[in-house]
């Protein structure tokens, strides 16, 4: 490996490493963030994170089944299932815009949801 070999691959690391850092901040500058939780394709209930709401419980009854979900700070995750593999439980929080959690049993979607206030494209790839 030459000298110029390993100057390329510290500038490439480098162009990384800012790249990364410029996703995560702009993935995490949303002005408000909400849940959306969806049964059977239609939206069921939408709750917007706000200190009242930690630790609260809500229990989602439906025909299709029962999950009981848990409110955190920023984060929600689903605490209790009658599904038969639970691995909406087993899936822990989410918290970031984007991030979902599933029950197809009980065809429950739970989604975190963010607006940023601006209507302009956010990536664009050619």
């Amino acid at each position: 490996m030459t000298k110029g070999d390993k100057y390329l691959i510290i500038i490439i690391i480098i162009i990384s490493l800012i790249s990364i850092i410029y996703v995560e901040r702009d993935a995490t500058s949303y002005n408000s963030k909400y849940i959306s939780i969806q049964v059977n394709g239609k939206e069921y209930k939408k709750i917007t994170f706000n200190p009242k709401m930690v630790g609260k419980t809500i229990p989602i009854k439906t025909k299709y089944g029962y999950n009981l979900i848990e409110i955190g700070d920023k984060k929600v995750r689903v605490i209790e299932a009658d599904c038969p593999d639970k691995l909406d439980v087993k899936q822990g929080y989410i918290s970031k815009p984007g991030e979902t959690i599933v029950c197809l049993p009980n065809r429950l979607i739970i989604e975190i949801k963010g607006e940023n206030g601006e209507n302009e494209i956010d990536y664009l790839s050619y």
